[in-house]
């Protein structure tokens, strides 16, 4: 197995999260069981290459892909990759490298080959199916939720499920963190009833405004939400069940946040 695609600190953050594993069968076992650390070995190296799961090279990473994809399945529906974003998140916040006060929401289209839920013809590809992926980042571009949506779907009408998504970040004495002190979007979320509900939430939206030249100054403020597309695997959607494309989307972003600069962690 290829130590570069697990690192330490990964597999130490997952490895308690994951479900037990089925004990063997004392008569007629079968074939040994693929360790987890291998198999997601396997999912980690279709994330970064996008290969196909049957194109995964066994002898390098060790684990076959139609493995790794049933491995992914099952994970993916016992809830590792949201609770792992959030357990990273909250180590963030306790190393003082979580900035919630200033967030950005946009979105961006992905091809869907395959078809499958959260699918619409998108309108800036041609009607071609699509999904998208509007994910919600902090000040550092650390993201805090990403979800799924049709690829006809107005980036605006998600805006609040979106925030919804955002998990209870702890790590600090007092409240925890769900929400965002102030919100930039561009012109897309440039609706007065969606800035009265940010308001009611408590969150000042600084949204631009069309015909305002530099409105909301989101030229200056707006940060890199395209980091998930780093992932190979994540700018065309290959995976009919929109509940595994997710769960990529979730582990890219835990790995994002991993990799943030820290302090303590």
């Amino acid at each position: 197995m290829r130590a570069d695609l697990v690192p330490d600190d990964l597999w130490e953050w997952v490895v308690p999260l994951l479900p037990p594993t089925p004990e063997r069968r004392h008569r007629y076992p079968g074939r040994p069981r693929v360790p987890d650390q291998a198999a997601l070995a396997s999912v980690m190296h279709v994330l970064r290459t996008g290969v196909a799961w049957r194109d995964v090279p066994v002898e390098t990473v060790g684990c076959s892909g139609v493995t790794a994809w049933r491995r992914l399945r099952n994970w993916t529906e016992a809830g590792v990759w949201p609770r792992l974003h959030a357990a990273l998140l909250t180590e963030l916040r306790r190393a003082d490298s979580l900035d919630m006060d200033d967030c950005a929401v946009d979105g961006s289209h992905v091809r869907a080959l395959k078809g499958g839920d959260h699918v619409g013809p998108s309108p800036v590809d041609r009607a071609h199916p699509g999904s998208k992926h509007p994910p919600i980042v902090d000040r550092h571009g650390t993201p805090l939720a990403v979800t799924l949506t049709d690829g006809n779907r107005h980036d605006v009408t998600q805006l609040v499920p979106l925030l919804d998504t955002i998990p209870s970040i702890r790590g600090l004495r007092g409240r925890h963190r769900r929400r965002p002190r102030r919100l930039y979007a561009d012109l897309g979320y440039d609706f007065d009833k969606y800035r009265r509900l940010l308001w009611k939430r408590g969150i000042k939206p600084l949204i631009a405004r069309r015909g305002v030249a530099h409105g909301s100054a989101l030229g200056k403020e707006r940060w890199a939400v395209a980091w998930l597309h780093h992932f190979k695997r994540l700018r065309i959607r290959y995976e009919r069940r929109a509940n595994l494309h997710h769960g990529l989307l979730e582990l890219a972003c835990s790995i994002i946040c991993l990799r943030r600069p820290r302090k303590s962690f």
